[in-house]
């Protein structure tokens, strides 16, 4: 893909916070870099990109995004190579993702050329902040939110479209066990559910909670009709390995196309391990650890890239996963980041070069 031509306004900010802060110590999405991309949806139309020093935004109480919950985002990261170079991971996966989601909560698509564009001078303007180094990266979050004035309840007429950057270092989140949920639901069929809509992650908050105080880290949801087959895990996409058998769910209008997830599946295929994408059913998991055949769970997504999970729990009782010296999550995981940090070779042009 060329680098966009499309004009984006830039102030530059008058001082850097990058001497400020700690690489050794970053708290996953907690810091900010110097700069963020703004751009408005008024009388029908997307403005001019603009990219401006990072800062609190003015909004009027009234603004739809406050009452009617019209936000959707995405989440990218930026990877630096040893001789400088600036990578993204399939970024128009992640631009037709956010559009997707847009469609679904009626907010208008954005223009592909004011995204690449604004998105690469961005990532120009603010690359000291990305550090060399594997696990380094700098995640990427664009988002839309309604900004109109006003409280009816209708589709608002104007947006914000933004990007913001924050430094972060590999993502440890230490040993995961999760729940079978039993009684709440993620989504519903006809839902919102495939979207990466602000609310779906507000709606998990509290049942996840429900399960920390259980003495789990994540909840894997289950469909909301019957609870009888697993669909997702907390934010992440969820795999299982019965045997040498690798087995997904398949996406739908419940669960999110995610992009790590198809870049598994890919990777599986490549590598010719056996791979069911269908319906996994709660029986079926649970038989299979009773009788030592589950090997492994893993959860996929931008922020962990693959997560392990050595554990679940399951009508009142606690399953425990055996620790392989030779894990799927780990061959993946390892394929996956050399593609993403340029050292390996990128035979499905994954990678998109920031020039």
């Amino acid at each position: 893909m060329k680098t966009s031509t499309t004009p984006v306004d830039i102030q530059k900010a008058a001082t850097s916070k990058i001497e400020n802060t700690d690489f050794n110590n970053l708290a996953f999405g907690q810091v900010f870099t110097d700069h963020m991309m703004i751009c408005d949806y008024k009388d029908g139309a997307w403005q001019t990109p603009k990219i401006q020093p990072y800062g609190p935004l003015e909004m009027d109480p009234s603004a739809r995004v406050f009452h009617y919950g019209q936000a959707v985002f995405e989440g990218m990261k930026a990877f630096k190579d040893e001789e400088d170079q600036i990578w993204l991971f399939r970024p128009e996966d992640n631009f037709e993702r956010i559009n997707k989601s847009s469609e679904r909560l009626a907010i208008p698509a954005f223009p592909k050329e004011f995204f690449f564009a604004g998105l690469e001078e961005l990532l120009k303007l603010d690359k000291d902040w990305i550090k060399k180094g594997f696990g380094n990266s700098l995640y990427i979050r664009p988002f839309v939110i309604a900004t109109e004035a006003g409280v009816s309840a209708a589709p608002a007429k104007e947006y914000k479209f933004m990007i913001i950057c924050s430094p972060a270092q590999a993502y440890y989140s230490g040993e995961v066990r999760v729940k079978f949920s039993e009684e709440y639901s993620r989504a519903a069929d006809g839902g919102v559910g495939f979207a990466k809509a602000a609310g779906n992650y507000a709606a998990q908050f509290y049942p996840t909670n429900l399960a920390k105080d259980e003495g789990f880290q994540q909840i894997i949801w289950t469909d909301a009709n019957t609870h009888e087959y697993l669909e997702e895990a907390g934010t992440m996409n969820i795999f299982f390995r019965v045997g040498d058998k690798l087995i997904t769910a398949p996406t739908s209008d419940r669960i999110l196309d995610g992009v790590t997830r198809k870049s598994i599946i890919a990777l599986a295929k490549e590598f010719n391990i056996d791979l069911e994408v269908r319906r996994v059913s709660v029986k079926e998991i649970v038989e299979a650890a009773k009788s030592g055949d589950l090997k492994e769970i893993f959860g996929s997504g931008t922020a962990t890239v693959i997560n392990p999970i050595v554990g679940f729990g399951h009508a009142g009782k606690k399953y425990d996963l055996p620790k392989l010296e030779d894990s799927y999550a780990g061959f993946f995981k390892d394929k996956l980041t050399k593609i993403q940090y340029n050292q390996a070779a990128d035979k499905f042009n994954w990678r998109y070069q920031v020039k």
